[in-house]
């Protein structure tokens, strides 16, 4: 038995209000339901926050259309620092959140007539696919990309995660969590110079090289709701690419770490330490956030990026009534019954 990969749980974004932040991301991408919130200390993350227990808001989001969600998560017992210096395109860390839709026309235009803050206009990646940027107002960048998948038709333009895009020192070191651990193993494109659609980000116009990365179909009880995604490294070419979260914390603002929905911990802990990256977070046997339960790690990227694992073990699905997922037990490569996963719709938050 080997661990199995489901899918992007989540990507995590730093703010310092996490109520407003929610509700403009419910009206931009409609990330509207409410899989649990929780507001504790951040005991276990010692390893990313120079050993201080820090206290925190989070809430995990998500669209029913199918795709990853946000962990809105808030620094309660600090005010949460932005960059130290001006971030460019690869430098180190998570740098843009790939939203997916069905119809790329048709969501711009939305975006554009709403009056959302759009980086440039749509354009071809090097495959040709169109795509476009926008920024949210707290800086983050995000890139909207045409994906057929969809697990069940929302009124919103935009699905919920489609994957990121992350700077890198080295492309080839860096797969070696990316690829082969993660097992985004496709190649779509290996492109270097520069590039016209990136040509509007900061930094864009530089020399870069540029690698896209697919899967092979996802397994695991929410893999029909995550769907497929997409890694794209960036690697500077011009200069020495610096870390994003240079003298802060996890935690504080901006794309704080990528989280995949995994099963079989055990064996993943023990293939991470003989790949030379072990755990640096390990919450062990279960936790609980609120009324969600699982069990979580952390490795870190050879740049240092935190990436998240979550067995999940319970889920709620109408918490007034008690009414639970119940993972343990189950086959690991199973998906739940769709019905099953559209409960989660009673979780929706209207503005």
């Amino acid at each position: 038995m080997k661990k199995n990969i489901c899918g992007i749980q989540q990507v995590g974004i730093g703010v310092k209000d996490a109520g407003a932040a929610w509700k403009w991301y419910r009206r931009a991408f409609g990330m509207d339901i409410n899989v649990f919130e929780d507001t504790a200390t951040a005991k276990l993350m010692l390893h990313y926050t120079n050993g201080k227990q820090c206290d925190r808001y989070a809430a995990l989001a998500m669209n029913m259309e199918g795709g990853g969600g946000f962990e809105i998560w808030q620094h309660t017992s600090m005010e949460p620092k932005a960059p130290v210096f001006d971030v460019q395109l690869g430098d180190c860390g998570i740098f843009i959140c790939k939203m997916k839709c069905r119809d790329i026309q048709k969501a711009y235009a939305r975006h554009q007539e709403e009056g959302f803050d759009l980086v440039g206009s749509l354009s071809y990646d090097p495959q040709g696919n169109k795509h476009y940027y926008l920024r949210d107002p707290y800086n983050n960048l995000f890139e909207v990309v045409e994906d057929q998948h969809c697990f069940m038709k929302q009124k919103s333009v935009t699905g919920g995660v489609a994957g990121v895009v992350i700077g890198v020192s080295d492309i080839d070191e860096a797969r070696k969590v990316y690829s082969d651990i993660l097992q985004y193993d496709q190649l779509v494109y290996d492109k270097t110079g520069q590039f016209e659609d990136l040509a509007s980000l900061p930094g864009g116009a530089e020399k870069y090289r540029r690698v896209l990365l697919k899967h092979q179909p996802r397994t695991g009880p929410f893999s029909r709701l995550l769907g497929p995604t997409q890694i794209e490294l960036i690697q500077p070419l011009e200069r020495t690419p610096r870390k994003i979260f240079q003298d802060r914390i996890w935690g504080e603002l901006g794309y704080i770490h990528l989280c995949f929905d995994i099963m079989g911990m055990d064996l993943l802990q023990k293939e991470c330490e003989q790949k030379g990256f072990p755990f640096t977070v390990n919450s062990a046997n279960s936790f609980d956030m609120g009324t969600a339960a699982g069990h979580f790690s952390y490795i870190s990227d050879p740049d240092g990026t935190p990436i998240e694992f979550v067995e999940t073990h319970k889920l709620p699905v109408i918490e007034k009534l008690g009414l639970f997922i119940n993972l343990k037990g189950r086959d690991p490569k199973k998906s739940l019954p769709d019905w099953m996963l559209k409960t989660l719709r009673f979780n929706r938050v209207k503005n």
